[in-house]
């Protein structure tokens, strides 16, 4: 059985005119942490989106354990086993931190708005295990003991880290990390270097786009370079750290 668990072909998409990716092919192996960077307007967060289906491609096929999930609803891209992140925290501001990663178990949970208005038994019990497995997760996270905050009254990167958790709650093989160190000081990264190598060791597989070079060669096992839409290279961090059209694109001619 093969090891790849998700697979890009030629996918490209454009807005106004603007190319923001452009026949990009890739594949990222079951285990990995694989890292998507390039300069701004490289196209990374739009490669995320056409994986996740909130954008759906003008060209090319995305492939998950084999199977083509192209332009698929975001419910049933999660639903299948792909979480992701975003740049910025997209928490619900008024609910526990509890609550906010209980919602993050819907995609594993059969309960309807009918069913959960008849109040039936086999409810009940969905619902105990549903916290039951948020109380753990959040355990596991170091997030225990403000479970019952507002999430809006925390910090930043705890904020940050409430999102890790309900995107853990839907029991994700692969979770997608956009910008995941974005606003985050030196010991938060390191923090979240920590967890994310702790998340890969524990069976998912990782996609991160990032800009922190220092926590990308770090904790990669395998790097995409996009500009301009464009795939530039691919490789294990320290062959991305040699290569002459990576150092251009960062650098400058003079440098390469």
């Amino acid at each position: 059985m093969s090891d790849i668990l998700l697979e890009t072909r030629n996918l490209h998409r454009s807005f106004g005119g603007v190319h923001a990716v452009r026949d990009v092919s890739m594949k990222v192996q079951a285990g990995t942490i694989k890292a998507v960077i390039g300069p701004n307007g490289a196209g990374k967060t739009t490669l995320f989106n056409l994986i996740a289906g909130t954008v759906a491609p003008q060209q090319g096929e995305v492939f998950f354990r084999g199977k083509r999930i192209t332009a698929w609803k975001p419910h049933a891209v999660a639903s299948l086993g792909i979480a992701r992140t975003f740049q910025t925290t997209k928490l619900f501001p008024h609910m526990t931190v509890h609550e906010n990663v209980m919602v993050g178990r819907h995609p594993r949970t059969r309960a309807g708005f009918v069913a959960g208005m008849l109040s039936l038994p086999w409810t009940w019990r969905e619902d105990r295990e549903t916290q039951i497995k948020a109380a753990d997760i959040l355990q596991d996270l170091d997030l225990a003991s403000c479970s019952q905050e507002i999430a809006s009254n925390l910090s930043f990167g705890r904020q940050r880290l409430v999102e890790f958790a309900r995107a853990l709650a839907t029991e994700p093989e692969l979770l997608l990390l956009d910008e995941p160190a974005a606003g985050l000081n030196i010991y938060e990264t390191q923090e979240l270097s920590k967890l994310i190598l702790k998340i890969r060791d524990r069976g998912v597989t990782c996609l991160i786009v990032e800009h922190d070079m220092s926590l990308v060669m770090n904790i990669s096992d395998d790097v995409l370079v996009l500009d301009q839409g464009r795939w530039v290279a691919e490789g294990p961090p320290a062959a991305i750290q040699r290569n002459p059209d990576v150092i251009r694109i960062y650098l400058g001619d003079e440098h390469a």
